[in-house]
């Protein structure tokens, strides 16, 4: 049965349409493109099985991302600031109105009490940069902290003021469709008010704890003074939950986080270690009491689980309009426990994998356990453990990816935060797997209207060893004037190489179509991703 559409996921403005439908037990995704005032494209990315379903003789080879050789690129601030006991991406990076827009939290003390921050506040502060390298921390003038507001702590309204309280894992997002400019700006974080602040009431799942894991959301005009929405938390009356990353994706907001058991467990009701979870909302004000099982890692769902493994604090998460991708917390348990049981977790170790969505809801790990960002060899700033960030920037060739390290131990060694980059979407790649035979590769269908064109990220060709790439048509059959000897061929490498036909011929309109793409001979040819877009994309 049909799938609602996911317009709703970008703005108003913007014109990709992503269309799922299921037919008799057989998926299939149909991208539909139109023009409007502005255009968004879509991405057909080498590691998602959905968009590219169709494979012959080729090959996913997963890439790690390069660190920067200034990591950390934010550190921690001087005596008194309110970062000056850590400074971690439990946050968000954006670049908007020219600049890159950091939101991160800080903590004031150089030393945990009692296994949590001071208070239970790490304030929700803001930084901003020309490159994504060097940072700023702005003086807002917002928040009064030791004795003063110069600072970079951005302010939290709430009639509840346990609520405003910022604990754990800040997600902000810009959601340029919403009618109210006020709340354009919308985050979701963690607090951990005491049990008398809470209104609405919890689930009896679970232990007693001290204080309780509240999901809170709130929304702004600026991204710098916010104002909590409701008077309790978004999983009032339920489990506790520690929310991750907040996204738009269709008809929903979606907030993905992780619990364990005994507050979650596998399918057949057996416990499990944490793993993902989301609830939904239609407004940003009312979220579901139910939630779905989103990502757990393979050797969580195997018969017999496998020790240690554990998906950390859901994923960081990345909207393309038409898919989904994120880094999730690969943890993995200390080879013995520790034994000062104070730092219970000492030991633990965590990489950064990438996983992906054509939903919103369910994610997969292209190739499981493949870190793409790898925490440092022993004695390097991040050899313990990674967070992290919903934060992702396209700029120019590259992906800027900011992460955080976390000092498993409790002793806040380097918890800072660092950049990593890759080529332009160039989390993998497909080539040829068996020399000497052909291989190609056939997209999930698309309906395009409007003057749209069709780009190739790709590395290895050239004149002598190129890519043909053909439309077919609804019914797998080559479309005549895109096909055969009027086939395009890439000669350049790029990672925004135009697609060109026979006599410049436009993308037919109105019309199903997938595209075939046949490699050269050579094994040298590297295909990222395909979009269809502008001339200016993303």
């Amino acid at each position: 049965m049909p799938v609602s559409p996911l317009k709703q996921n970008l703005p108003a403005c913007l014109s990709i349409l992503l269309l799922l439908v299921m037919h008799a037990g057989l998926s299939a995704q149909t991208v539909s493109v139109d023009r409007g005032p502005e255009v968004e494209e879509a991405v057909f990315f080498s590691f998602d099985d959905h968009a590219i379903p169709w494979r012959n003789n080729l090959q996913l080879t997963p890439v790690t991302a390069e660190k920067h050789p200034a990591n950390p690129v934010l550190r921690r601030g001087p005596e008194g600031a309110p970062d000056h006991g850590h400074a971690i991406l439990y946050g968000s990076v954006m670049f908007r109105d020219g600049k890159f827009r950091m939101w991160y939290l800080g903590m004031f003390e150089t030393a945990i009490q009692s296994g949590q921050a001071p208070g239970w506040w790490r304030p929700m502060c803001y930084a901003e940069s020309d490159d994504g390298i060097h940072w700023t921390k702005p003086n807002l003038d917002l928040v009064e902290f030791n004795g003063n507001k110069q600072n970079n702590i951005c302010l939290i309204n709430s009639e509840v003021p346990a609520l405003a309280k910022v604990n754990d894992f800040l997600s902000v997002l810009y959601d340029a469709s919403d009618p109210d400019p006020q709340r354009r700006f919308k985050c979701a974080y963690i607090a951990h008010p005491p049990f008398a602040d809470v209104r609405g009431g919890r689930s009896k799942i679970g232990p007693d704890e001290r204080r309780w894991g509240a999901f809170v959301c709130a929304t702004s005009a600026d991204g710098l003074t916010w104002d909590v929405v409701g008077d309790r938390p978004m999983n009032a009356g339920g489990e506790r939950f520690e929310v991750s990353s907040l996204y738009r994706f269709g008809n929903f907001y979606y907030a993905n986080g992780q619990l364990l058991s005994p507050w979650s467990w596998r399918m057949d009701g057996s416990d499990t270690g944490r793993v993902m979870l989301a609830y939904r909302s239609s407004d940003f004000d009312h979220w579901s009491r139910a939630k779905a099982l989103s990502f757990a890692r393979p050797g969580q769902l195997t018969a017999t689980p496998i020790p240690g493994q554990q998906t950390h604090m859901g994923a960081g998460i990345w909207n393309r309009g038409n898919v989904l991708v994120g880094l999730y917390g690969m943890w993995q348990d200390a080879p013995q426990k520790p034994k000062d049981g104070r730092y219970w977790n000492e030991g633990v170790s965590v990489d950064l994998g990438l996983i992906v969505s054509d939903d919103g809801i369910h994610f997969r790990e292209p190739v499981p356990d493949h870190p793409v960002i790898s925490r440092g060899k022993k004695g390097e700033w991040d050899d313990i453990a990674l967070l992290q960030g919903h934060a992702f920037v396209n700029r120019g060739e590259k992906i800027l990816m900011w992460y955080s390290h976390w000092d498993t131990g409790g002793k806040l060694k380097n918890m800072e935060i660092g950049l990593a980059t890759l080529r332009r979407d160039g989390f993998g790649y497909l080539s040829r797997k068996i020399a000497d035979n052909t291989a190609h590769f056939v997209t999930a269908p698309f309906e395009t209207d409007g003057d749209l064109k069709l780009f190739v990220n790709v590395e290895g060709v050239s004149k002598e060893n190129l890519l043909t790439v053909e439309l077919l048509d609804e019914f797998d059959k080559p479309l005549p004037g895109y096909s055969g000897n009027e086939a395009a061929r890439i000669t350049q490498a790029g990672t925004r190489t135009p697609i060109v036909w026979s006599g410049s011929r436009p993308l037919p309109a109105g019309k199903k179509l997938a595209v075939r793409v046949t490699f050269p001979d050579s094994t040298e040819a590297r295909f990222y991703a395909l979009y269809v877009g502008n001339e200016n994309g993303s």
